[in-house]
């Protein structure tokens, strides 16, 4: 409590001096500060090529879908080394792109996958102390803490994992814990660790086994703080405590891949199932035990959405398929406003200065203007595959390709 209350005063002591910005943002985790791609920076890149607007870039050792996280100065990644079957934490100097140190966290024969997937699909968490990352370790889930030297602080492993589809957590914090979704054929299971020492603080066994590869979200909703948490064969509201179930909807399908979204105008969380069948829910997050009947608002089989998670941005939601059709939607009713074919999708989008940057496979990044047309402002293309989804802060946008992590400047 004393750290959270030193942190905020801090902020609003910043925010009181003149001339001081306070729009920059670290980029903490998957899909950012918030958990669900949005950003307040204002000043970043609308357009841009492989070559203009491109600050730096610089190839990236071995293979990985995870995203780029930030603190400060530094940049982390995972990635694969395929030949030497090693999974590998990377560190890179944020300003130029320099890589400054990389650790070997696993080394042993990987395990099955997925085509779509890679060895290294979890993206990092810091907190500007330690970087907390997840790879699977033979049948084990293995969730480790480095310092900013690379220096290994703990390893803990919270339970086993079963998928032929491979693996790939992004670990998620919350004031003194990794939060680390389990969830998959075997030992299925949600766990919550102490970011000090890795000791678990606590841990829900699930009775429905599944495929989960969705990554929580953690929102003040309904006066109380909730973890979603998508898995079990259900979307769970959990107090992040102490693990306490507040609420849960059952289904609406068996497996999960993207991660849940909060649209604060209409006060819904929105949640699309996998396999076998793909269903948006929106759900008002008041409830007490099963709402399954009494709290879904609305859903919708068209426009569901598979790996690439959504974003939400005013009154508007826009979800896409790896068929590559995005759709618009009307976050409060489940109206769907538009649609637009803008290729195939895994990589999830972001939004930022009133704008959503929508990437495909091939590294073209759509910057779309929200309302109720589709309206597109640039299309933008890096020259080659992306599979992580991108990143913001101090104004630039960082995007690991299939070879290079570039930086994207205007300035």
């Amino acid at each position: 409590m004393t750290r959270l209350l030193t942190l905020s005063t801090l902020i609003l002591f910043l925010i009181s001096i003149p001339g001081i910005k306070t729009d920059a943002q670290n980029w903490p985790c998957f899909r950012g500060p918030n958990g669900d791609g949005t950003s307040i920076e204002t000043n970043i890149p609308v357009k841009w090529d492989s070559v203009t607007n491109v600050l730096w870039k610089v190839p990236v050792p071995g293979t990985g879908h995870s995203s780029p996280v930030i603190w400060n100065d530094r940049l982390f990644l995972t990635t694969a080394l395929i030949p030497s079957q090693e999974k590998v934490l990377l560190c890179f100097n944020k300003k130029d792109g320099k890589l400054l140190w990389q650790k070997t966290v696993i080394k042993r024969t990987f395990e099955r996958k997925h085509d779509n997937n890679s060895f290294a699909s979890g993206t990092p968490a810091t907190d500007g102390n330690l970087i907390y990352l997840s790879f699977l370790d033979g049948e084990n889930v293995l969730v480790a803490a480095y310092d900013f030297q690379g220096k290994q602080v703990w390893i803990q492993k919270p339970g086993t994992f079963s998928s032929p589809h491979g693996y790939s957590c992004s670990p998620v914090l919350y004031e003194d814990k990794v939060i680390i979704n389990g969830d998959s054929q075997g030992d299925s299971f949600v766990a919550v660790l102490n970011k000090s020492d890795g000791k678990i603080i606590w841990r829900e066994s699930h009775k429905n086994p599944s495929h989960s590869f969705s990554t929580p979200i953690i929102r003040n909703m309904a006066g109380k703080t909730q973890l979603i948490f998508c898995g079990n064969r259900e979307i769970i509201s959990y107090n992040p405590d102490d693990g306490t179930k507040y609420w849960f909807v059952r289904g609406p399908s068996e497996d999960f891949c993207s991660s849940p979204v909060y649209n604060e105008k209409s006060g819904l969380v929105i949640v699309s199932s996998a396999w076998p069948i793909r269903n948006i829910v929106a759900i008002k997050p008041d409830g007490k035990g099963d709402v399954t009947d009494s709290h879904v608002v609305w859903q919708s089989r068209n426009g569901a959405y598979y790996v690439a998670s959504p974003v939400t941005t005013g009154e508007y939601l826009f979800t896409t398929m790896t068929s590559g059709k995005v759709y618009c939607f009307e976050a409060a009713s489940g109206k769907i406003i538009w649609t637009e074919d803008l290729g195939l999708q895994y990589p999830s989008p972001v939004a930022a200065n009133g704008l959503v940057y929508m990437p495909n496979d091939k590294g073209v990044i759509t910057v779309i203007k929200p309302g109720p047309k589709f309206e597109y402002l640039a299309k933008n293309a890096i020259g080659e595959r992306m599979n992580a989804s991108p990143a913001i802060s101090s104004g630039k946008i960082y995007l690991r390709g299939s070879n290079n992590l570039f930086c994207i400047s205007s300035k």
